[in-house]
């Protein structure tokens, strides 16, 4: 009886793996209409398919549609919608076949319905098997089909989708847009973002048009938003030798994303944190997610895994990629410094971490870091130019298909006697980071070499390293030679460290300065001039740093400072607005006056009008000055059914600290019964835990 109950928990996967083998679905045409207020999707869908051999269910993913309308080479059938699949048993034949049929969805994941008026916006994030919530399509990604996608929605709106725009079609109130694509590919990667947006279009060398999308206020940033993209297209194709696979390729920033980016094919969606000005640049630059994204048309997009077993041939390739296009921007001794980092994570990580990298359950840090490590490894042992020929290869033979890691490694085999097998046991199939085989590898770098040496100075008594740091100052050492120098400085007196620390800072590198600024414990006063001036540097991080500290060292100068930074706003989470809105409230007779507009602008940042990092950063800052607002308790209950999962978190873990005091918790169960269903359920539920 066991052993029967488990056959039946796996005989429906079953059944989804053989599907693909029997039923070949070839091109999906999709007409939609979204509903904002209702934050729902309806439409009508025809897929042409295939079939094989005979099959008793043909299965189209779909959780929580109705469906209606349904019909099978244009004629009405049977079907069962089991609440996860749209079931078909019968009016298709052996050959060629059409299925269409309408739906209508109000999807609780995968398609998000942000922000208000003319700042909403529509997006979708399908990573894995989710696209089936808002598109009824195929969880399995061996199902690879062409989408096709006609959109229509009101006109002052931008409608993005995949593919080429074949047709755009607009009355006064709403527009039709159609795309095409020419190549099939998994349901997972089918996209769809509504807002309004300005574009600019690039030129790459090979003539595939890049069209960058921004929010009409942002029109300033394109430049440092998007810098070295088309170097970054170029590189690629010249590296990987294999032309970009689609027609075109778009990148679109979005509210409150989920991730960094995600790579849907032709289309690339990342978050508006990565939208940035000059000085934001230096911060928090969209170039290592923009590579890695873009690496993913090729590994990912064109060429799946087959299962999640093989996950690392998408996240490892794209990974490494991205490390190899921004040598090409920024050089070798930058490249070898982010695999040293990466290194140090994965020797830390490997203590714990014991699923390795061929397994479904790896860890992402496994499947993108130690991935990208593999391939670093394998390249180093097979030459640099064995290794070209053999992704060449490789992704022109399994092009729209789907593969094995084996499928790769023999293409390696081709080119090369290198061991693969012994490859394979030792980085993929164990978990065992080969640490001597990585260290073998990085002190083939002179940087790094270098950069061992000035760790080994660590233990040194200063009076014997005081020139070598001197010397290293003075140099064109590349920058983290010189942090790990002001590392190193931080447990030593600011008398004996005086003469070095402000040769470090006439360095002039942002990033030198702005180690300074975290490791200093305390400001002596002949050192106030000095770490005042970080605050004119070109990093808005080091700025929001350096503001704080010297705020709070030096009392008497709070007016100085709150005025030199007053008109000073930062990144997307208005870092530095939030900061200085929340030291003017703190800074006793500052502006007496304007203290309650502070006050309700600091706390209106608290709002769902705002994306969550700038939610979370406000209420972050009312906190510390009073966490007994009940304003702002309310905007953290209200967190709780933020569709961001990180938001969600801080607000819970918040929420749970707070309810140890009984003041608070009489705070949240008085306002209980005034909440909307949705917060007052998600507090309920904090407020029965057990403590």
């Amino acid at each position: 009886m066991k052993r029967y109950f488990s056959f039946l928990l796996l005989f429906p996967s079953l059944l989804l793996a053989q599907q693909p083998v029997k039923v070949d679905f070839k091109v999906a045409n999709a007409t939609l209409f979204l509903n904002f207020e209702k934050q729902s999707i309806s439409g009508n869908v025809v897929y042409t398919f295939d079939v094989k051999s005979a099959i008793d269910t043909i299965r189209i993913d779909a959780i929580d549609m109705h469906f209606s309308n349904v019909k099978i080479n244009k004629r009405t059938v049977d079907f069962k919608n089991s609440g996860t699949e749209l079931q078909l048993f019968k009016g298709y034949k052996k050959g060629k076949n059409t299925i269409s049929f309408d739906y209508q969805a109000t999807p609780k994941q995968t398609l998000y319905f942000v922000g208000a008026g003319e700042g909403k916006q529509i997006w979708t994030q399908g990573q894995g098997k989710n696209t089936s919530h808002w598109l009824p399509s195929f969880d399995d990604e061996n199902e690879k089909v062409i989408f096709n996608t006609t959109v229509t929605f009101a006109t002052d709106f931008e409608v993005l989708s995949n593919g080429v725009l074949a047709q755009k079609t607009a009355t006064d109130s709403l527009t039709t847009w159609n795309y095409k694509m020419a190549h099939p590919m998994s349901s997972y990667l089918v996209m769809m973002a509504i807002g309004q947006f300005e574009k600019q279009t690039l030129s790459t060398r090979s003539g595939t048009p890049i069209e960058l999308y921004l929010q009409p206020e942002d029109v300033s940033k394109f430049e440092s938003t998007y810098r070295y993209s088309t170097q970054l297209f170029d590189f690629f194709e010249n590296e990987i030798g294999v032309a970009y696979p689609w027609e075109v390729y778009r990148q679109i920033p979005v509210k409150d994303f989920l991730y960094a980016g995600m790579e849907n094919t032709t289309a690339t969606i990342f978050t508006q944190d990565f939208v940035v000005d000059s000085i934001g640049f230096n911060d928090r630059s969209y170039l290592n997610v923009n590579a890695h994204e873009l690496a993913h048309q090729w590994f990912g997009d064109m060429v799946t895994a087959k299962s999640g077993t093989h996950h690392w041939l998408q996240e490892g390739f794209a990974t490494y990629y991205a490390l190899l296009a921004e040598e090409s921007v920024f050089g070798s001794d930058y490249f070898n410094w982010q695999l040293y980092e990466m290194a140090e994570r994965l020797i830390a990580a490997s203590k714990n971490d014991l699923v390795p990298l061929l397994n479904p359950k790896a860890s992402s840090l496994t499947f993108y870091q130690k991935g990208a490590w593999a391939l670093h490894y394998l390249r180093e042992n097979v030459g640099h130019e064995n290794f070209q020929k053999a992704v060449k290869s490789y992704l022109q033979k399994y092009q729209f298909k789907n593969v094995e890691t084996d499928d790769f490694l023999a293409e390696i085999n081709k080119v090369s006697d290198f061991d693969t097998n012994k490859f394979k046991k030792d980085w993929l199939e164990s978990a065992v980071f080969q640490t001597q085989d990585v260290l073998t590898i990085l002190n083939r770098s002179p940087f790094i070499r270098a950069y061992f040496e000035v760790s080994e100075l660590r233990t040194k008594p200063f009076a014997e390293k005081e020139v070598t740091y001197s010397n290293l100052l003075k140099g064109n050492a590349f920058y983290p030679l010189k942090e790990e120098v002001i590392y190193q400085l931080q447990s030593v007196s600011y008398q004996e460290k005086e003469r070095v620390l402000k040769l470090a800072m006439r360095t002039g590198d942002f990033k030198v300065r702005q180690a300074i600024a975290k490791t200093m414990d305390s400001i002596p006063s002949s050192f106030k001039s000095d770490y005042l001036s970080l605050l004119d540097d070109d990093s808005y991080i080091t700025r929001e740093i350096v503001l704080n500290k010297y705020w709070s060292e030096f009392p008497e100068e709070r007016f100085m400072t709150l005025e030199k930074s007053r008109d000073w706003v930062g990144l997307n989470d208005k870092n530095l607005r939030v900061l200085w809105l929340t030291l003017a409230l703190a800074t006793k007779d500052f502006e007496q006056d304007k203290k309650a507009t502070y006050y309700d602008e600091l706390l209106d940042y608290a709002t769902s009008k705002y994306e969550s990092n700038l939610r979370q950063n406000a209420i972050m800052k009312l906190l510390f000055l009073d966490k007994n607002d009940q304003n702002t308790l309310k905007y953290l209950v209200n967190a709780l059914v933020s569709h961001k999962w990180q938001f969600v978190k801080f607000a819970r873990e918040n929420i749970r600290g707070l309810l140890k005091s009984n003041i608070h918790r009489k705070f949240f169960e008085d306002m209980l019964e005034q909440l909307p269903e949705r917060e007052k359920s998600q507090l309920n539920r904090l407020l029965i835990e057990k403590i």
